[in-house]
């Protein structure tokens, strides 16, 4: 029986789909690096949709810059040298070609800066927060804690027996979806960095300091990311997950972890059980 060149290039796209699917870890795991992958992560967030727009700006603007300047070299190597021009030219100034050469750069960097302050402007300026997450770093876990919603706080391990590798935990932050959540980050020994890339975020955490940042995550699914600043021998093994759940699934969440954590407010390290959570 003849298939139709319609219906084999549809089951052909399929098939490719279905295994980019395979490749990537499956949707069960969210958003997560990918092998071979030289692109940002998919964003989760108007920040990080605005971050691979700007990124996508400044690789056209210096692609242009860099094939200019070959084509300036080519020209150089092909019509001013010795052969092609013996008597070379006396010239010492150029107006116009001064002028051009000041002129122009600057406004490609007015151009660069306009963007980049807007950017800069939106990640720093939080504005007013639905939910407030404290984000503790420590030798080698995280800790979170809900400050607006009940004096509890549980701390989140790599877990060996959860997929991704490196990036499954124990316990994930769990957060509502559509909503302005502010994180409030410190460290408790030495310098951590929380971040995570699909939401274009990433902070010092300070032993003695609280700074912060925000996220609005607009699709539900699992989120990953690490410690980014080197902090002592398992650094490599302090993952982040983020679980970004609908408002009902949120609110069922809550109050079981207000139960689960209520006789243990800090879920501390050693009642995790240690480097055996890893």
């Amino acid at each position: 029986m003849k298939m139709s060149s319609g219906l084999m290039g549809r089951r052909l796209l399929g098939l490719a789909v279905a295994g980019m699917a395979l490749v990537s870890g499956g949707a069960a795991f969210g958003a997560q690096p990918k092998p071979w992958e030289v692109t940002l992560q998919e964003a989760a967030t108007p920040v990080m949709e605005n971050i691979i727009s700007f990124h996508n700006l400044l690789l056209v603007i210096i692609t242009l810059i860099t094939l200019f300047v070959l084509a300036l070299l080519v020209i150089v190597v092909v019509k001013f040298n010795a052969k092609s021009n013996p008597v070379p030219s006396r010239t010492t100034h150029h107006t116009l070609i001064e002028v051009a050469w000041t002129l122009i750069p600057v406004l490609i960097l007015v151009g660069i800066a306009v963007p980049s302050f807007r950017l800069l402007f939106q990640q720093l300026d939080v504005p007013k927060a639905d939910l407030t997450v404290k984000v503790t770093g420590k030798q080698w876990y995280w800790s979170y804690a809900y400050p607006d919603n009940g004096k509890f706080e549980f701390d989140s391990l790599m877990a060996q027996d959860k997929q991704p590798r490196l990036l499954g935990v124990d316990n994930e932050m769990v957060v509502p979806v559509n909503k302005v959540i502010r994180v409030q980050t410190t460290g408790a020994d030495v310098i951590h960095a929380f971040a995570v890339p699909s939401f274009g975020i990433k902070i010092d955490s300070i032993p003695g300091r609280l700074n912060e940042t925000w996220f609005k995550a607009t699709k539900t699914g699992m989120y990953y990311g690490q410690c980014s600043e080197l902090c002592g021998k398992d650094h490599a093994f302090m993952p982040i997950a983020v679980k970004v759940v609908s408002d009902q699934e949120f609110a069922a969440w809550l109050e079981a972890a207000k139960k689960k954590y209520a006789t243990n407010p800090a879920n501390t390290y050693a009642s995790a059980g240690g480097q055996a959570a890893q």
